[in-house]
């Protein structure tokens, strides 16, 4: 059972922060299909294969990295989504480095006719919704420079969801 978090006399909550040079290292998703899963994250994303271990697991990365995406069916194999309204995995956020190279991800998903579930301005980002072809929903996104990121008067981040404009996007995308 893990204990509840100290509070202060406001109520708020007192925890020591994790160390700021922490990342996400990696995700894994179980998937019903390998091929099909290689076939939406190297064929259209543009992921590449690192390791395949025969027909149940897949390692796959962007620059040579060891993996940033792991995909197996061990538990999954032939499966189907989880139904809404359960637990689990909301989406795997994949940050790009540059506009123009989310401009090109929005590229690669119209040319594969993958629909989008949504796009967003976020102020701090600007982001792209979807599935993959197993239901685990993706966020491909980039960030702004910080010092562009919306605050309040009192320096506070002030995060907002405004609608994405696709085609100023695309016209990001470098040819």
């Amino acid at each position: 059972m893990v204990k509840p978090i100290p509070q202060d006399a406001t109520g708020a909550p007192v925890a020591r922060p994790i160390d700021p040079g922490v990342r996400i290292g990696h995700v894994h998703l179980k998937v019903a299909d390998l091929d099909r899963a290689l076939a939406f994250y190297c064929g259209v994303l543009g992921f590449e294969l690192i390791q395949r271990y025969g027909t149940q697991a897949a390692f796959i990365s962007a620059g040579g990295y060891h993996h940033h995406i792991g995909l197996n069916t061990w538990e999954s194999k032939g499966g189907s989504p989880p139904p809404p309204g359960t637990t689990g995995l909301y989406h795997v956020a994949i940050l790009y480095p540059t506009r123009a190279a989310l401009a090109d991800a929005l590229y690669r998903l119209a040319e594969a006719g993958i629909p989008l579930q949504g796009a967003s301005d976020h102020g701090v980002s600007e982001a792209l919704y979807l599935s993959d072809p197993d239901g685990n929903g993706i966020e491909l996104y980039v960030d702004r420079p910080e010092d562009q990121w919306p605050r309040t008067a009192n320096g506070e981040l002030a995060m907002v969801t405004q609608r994405l404009d696709l085609q100023d996007l695309l016209a990001a995308r470098k040819a």
